[in-house]
């Protein structure tokens, strides 16, 4: 077992969940940080109207990242059950074909998108905002494989079961982007396009080094040429499970965009700086969801891999006790200093008139105090998924969120906003993750997650 392993089979659960959650919620928190950084700058500097081009416009990011995100929870899982499995030469060919079909995908994204991106920021940002929001996107755009390849690694680590290597990384991404917000943004003044600029280069960065760092370190794959294949029957098994779960992902940012689109109709530029601010505020609000998530997926799968389907359901359990007591303090921040939040990212001195600047900071605190709900339900159904995940379940997880954002979300949001304005819609998440929960709960009494999917190709022989 090389360095970047870890047993997480044997030893006390709650130990193992938090120290592996904890790198992983310190990275995304710095992640979630420089992408703040990006809306704070703008904002600051450039007022409303620069916020709301950074936050439509981290939308449509997130919806590219999405697209492909699969690839890397395929890629996480089914290295996890291998490490459990002890298979050692498989687990080489699954990550050189993790990285191959990862590279190839984020340069197919950069083209596609650099000719779409026009229309979807037409549909999405207010009409005085869309130039720094098509700035924005474009410049991003152009950076995605530095975006991926970051992505690409950290997914690869966290299925070995090493979650401190990806908050290395990512810390130099955030150190160097809030430097250069703040001289993009500030001195210079390129607004919107100064973060986006800010973004591409810090986390370029941070992948070059990390692959510098780990081709020294004696890691798994040497990132050469040579090394990118990839092993057919190996893809095959990482699209079967990472296919739903990028369609997924993508429906739920779709369905977010949509939202957008309501807002912007229901009360304009208020409405998309209420939503971008409210985003980013909830970005870090449900860090501690999404850092377990990602501990259950690695830890019960390398369980489910050694045949230990009990150790991984307490797996999951545990993780649910420990975040909901970590959403339930965040919620109560969010509820008492909603305002305080929003002053945060648009300040005071906005460009916008009294009144108009008023609407922005009342409505958008309470959306945020009503989408607040949502994260005592999202521990429970976060883990839940993350134990899905584990299985190689990821079909489930795509039918979940289906239902969710396409069904239950954006009907809901419409209803409310039209009869109770942004307050109404912010309640739509809750109610939407609520019938995620209940689905989720049912699943995880059947047993079915006992079950991997991908354990049980795992006797096929390994591809040349």
């Amino acid at each position: 077992m090389s360095n970047f392993q870890k047993d997480l089979t044997q030893g006390s659960v709650a130990r193992h969940l938090i120290l592996f959650s904890l790198p992983f919620l310190a990275a995304n928190f710095l992640q979630a940080l420089y992408n703040m950084a990006d809306m704070f700058f703008v904002g600051r500097f450039n007022g409303s109207i620069g916020a709301s081009a950074v936050g439509v416009g981290g939308q449509v990011t997130i919806l590219i990242i999405n697209l492909i995100a699969g690839l890397a929870v395929g890629g996480t899982v089914l290295i996890a059950q291998l490490i459990g499995a002890g298979q050692q030469e498989r687990l080489r060919k699954t990550v050189g074909t993790v990285f191959t079909l990862y590279g190839a995908a984020a340069l197919l994204m950069t083209v596609i998108m650099l000719v779409l991106n026009p229309k979807i920021v037409g549909l999405l940002a207010d009409a005085q905002a869309y130039d720094q929001t098509l700035q924005y996107v474009q410049i991003c755009t152009v950076g995605l494989f530095f975006i991926f390849g970051y992505n690409a690694v950290s997914a690869v680590l966290r299925g070995m079961g090493d979650s401190k290597h990806p908050l290395y990384f990512v810390t130099i991404a955030a150190l160097l982007n809030i430097g250069l917000d703040a001289v993009f943004c500030g001195p210079l003044r390129m607004g919107a396009a100064g973060a986006a600029w800010a973004t591409v280069i810090s986390q370029g960065i941070s992948f070059l080094l990390s692959v510098v760092f780990l081709r020294r370190s004696g890691f798994v794959f040497d990132f050469r040429l040579k090394s990118l294949r990839v092993d057919r029957g190996i893809a095959k098994q990482l699209l079967r499970v990472g296919f739903p779960s990028s369609l997924g992902a993508t429906t739920v940012s779709l369905s977010f965009m949509v939202l957008t689109g309501v807002a912007k109709n229901i009360a304009g530029l208020v409405g998309t700086t209420a939503l971008s601010v409210a985003g980013k505020a909830n970005s870090v609000a449900i860090l501690p969801a999404i850092a377990m998530q990602a501990a259950v997926s690695s830890m019960a799968g390398q369980n489910l891999g050694a045949g230990k389907p009990k150790r991984a359901l307490r797996t999951t359990t545990t993780a649910i006790g420990i975040t909901l007591g970590i959403t339930l303090a965040l919620f109560l921040l969010m509820q008492t200093f909603a305002p305080v939040v929003v002053r945060f990212f648009i300040g005071d001195d906005n460009g916008l008139d009294p009144e108009t600047a008023r609407q922005c900071l009342e409505q958008s605190a309470a959306y945020i105090r009503s989408i607040s709900w949502d994260y005592l339900l999202v521990s429970v159904v976060f883990n839940i998924t993350g134990l899905a995940m584990s299985a190689g379940h990821t079909t489930f997880s795509l039918v979940v969120g289906l239902t969710s954002s396409l069904l239950v979300r954006v009907p809901a949001a419409w209803l409310l906003g039209s009869s109770f304005g942004l307050t109404g819609m912010g309640y739509a998440a809750p109610i939407a993750t609520a019938v995620s929960m209940v689905i989720d709960i049912v699943y995880l009494a059947s047993g079915k997650w006992k079950k991997s999917k991908l354990m049980q190709r795992m006797d096929a022989p390994v591809g040349e």
